[in-house]
């Protein structure tokens, strides 16, 4: 097979082998996967809760406390925020939810754990039952729960959907 052009390396063999390395050490693609370069601000994950369901909360949650363990041990910083919109509401609902108890204990315990509820959602649930319904005191409230995890995503965070 005939090649139609020619390649022509100015400085030889050296010059290309020095790129190569050069582009090598740059590239994410070239890094190992467990690489220990971490952001000053430490790792940040957005946890989505938008099933009103107690298993999948509860593995949301041991999701959370396995990541703090594993960048503890690791002597790595990481910041993890829930957002529950939606059916997931009921996650931080101050009056039903089903593992409130776990929420106030990991509050306590984990200081770079957050919960956020959806003001648009709570405030849709509150008018269909008919009644105003808050959230848990370990929970703090958002505009909208979609834009909450946009924002959060914008800013560099990691979204994890268990």
């Amino acid at each position: 097979m005939r090649v139609p052009f020619k390649v022509i390396v100015p400085g030889g063999i050296g010059l290309v082998i020095a790129l190569v390395a050069a582009l090598a050490i740059r590239a994410p693609w070239a890094r190992p996967a467990d690489s220990e370069e971490v952001s000053p601000a430490g790792h940040r994950v957005v946890i989505q809760i938008s099933d009103d369901d107690p298993k999948l909360m509860n593995l949301a949650l041991n999701n959370a406390e396995n990541l703090t363990s594993f960048y503890k041990a690791r002597n790595e910083k990481v910041q993890i925020e829930f957002v529950a919109l939606g059916p997931g509401i009921t996650m931080v609902r101050n009056d039903d939810s089903p593992v409130k108890e776990r929420l106030a204990l990991m509050s306590h315990e984990y200081k770079n754990i957050t919960f956020s509820g959806c003001g648009n959602t709570l405030a849709k649930t509150s008018k269909a039952e008919g009644r105003q319904i808050s959230l848990l005191p370990e929970a703090h409230l958002v505009p909208t729960g979609i834009a909450r995890i946009v924002q959060l995503e914008e800013m560099g965070w990691t979204y994890v959907r268990p």
